[in-house]
């Protein structure tokens, strides 16, 4: 079988190192806890914007947002530099839709760890995506429009950051909390198909992992996820933390969320969990 030639925009590929090596910069600028502080706080927020905007909600439809709500999380989700959620929520959906299968956008099994992690995103082969896919949210002009300015929210966001805190809340703040998000993200793509447990027999790699779960606010019950995508609640016991969950409840009994969808556990598969 002919090998897939992968095709790199400098451009695409120049930015992704140009941040990692900014990060070394926070060596250079005097250390303050209150920059510390300031990237936890980003670091969480926009991870929030990652699990409960692009993924949740607009991957997967988990609960319902007004409008005006739902462009402010797509802007949260965006103020993260992974593109648009459009862009986001179609390839996601494409990966659940063959997991581990060929046509997966991602898969470590079958294309490599790097390309799951990584690669794919950086790459030009998936710059595009199928309208098709997300028609549901495509038919709003407002996410259109940060479809084609994807970069505008994460943009504003550095900006604003520097011309507040000066270059060593930009550094610790926006550059060292990107890069971590971005890496914490990607792992779910990667380590998360290769690294923990399976609850579930699905028909994929997903897997279940502790750890994974604390750094991305719940995503790492992966294999829960894959069992029951479209439920708001990925950690299904009590102990399987799921930050982003209990964020959604605040927004439920504050009235923004609305319509949050559980997960309906057959009653041989509730025994087999506990």
């Amino acid at each position: 079988m002919k090998k897939k030639i992968r095709h790199y925009q400098f451009g695409a590929v120049a930015g992704f190192v140009a941040l990692h090596l900014a990060v070394l910069g926070v060596f250079f600028v005097n250390f303050r806890w209150q920059y510390l502080l300031l990237m936890l706080f980003m670091y969480v927020v926009r991870m929030f914007g990652v699990t409960a905007g692009y993924h949740r909600y607009f991957s997967h439809r988990s609960y319902k947002l007004n409008r005006f709500f739902q462009f402010a999380m797509a802007v949260l989700a965006q103020s993260s530099g992974q593109k648009s959620v459009l862009w986001w929520a179609a390839h996601h959906r494409v990966h659940h839709r063959h997991s581990d299968q060929q046509p997966d956008v991602h898969s470590p099994g079958l294309r490599g760890f790097w390309w799951a992690h990584a690669g794919w995103v950086i790459s030009n082969d998936y710059d595009a995506f199928d309208p098709s896919l997300i028609r549901d949210f495509g038919k709003f002009s407002e996410l259109c429009w940060l479809d084609r300015y994807h970069w505008a929210p994460t943009a504003l966001l550095g900006a604003t950051i520097y011309l507040i805190g000066g270059l060593g809340a930009f550094l610790w703040g926006y550059v060292l909390s990107t890069v971590l998000l971005y890496h914490a993200t990607f792992c779910i793509n990667s380590l998360a198909h290769v690294w923990g447990t399976r609850r579930f027999d699905t028909a994929d790699e997903s897997r279940n992992n502790f750890v994974l779960a604390l750094i991305t606010l719940g995503e790492g019950w992966h294999n829960n996820h894959h069992r029951f995508m479209h439920a708001c609640r990925q950690g299904i016991l009590w102990w399987e933390v799921d930050f982003t969950y209990y964020g959604l409840r605040v927004l439920n009994w504050m009235g923004i969320a609305h319509e949050l969808r559980g997960v309906r556990l057959p009653h041989s598969e509730a025994e087999a969990s506990t």
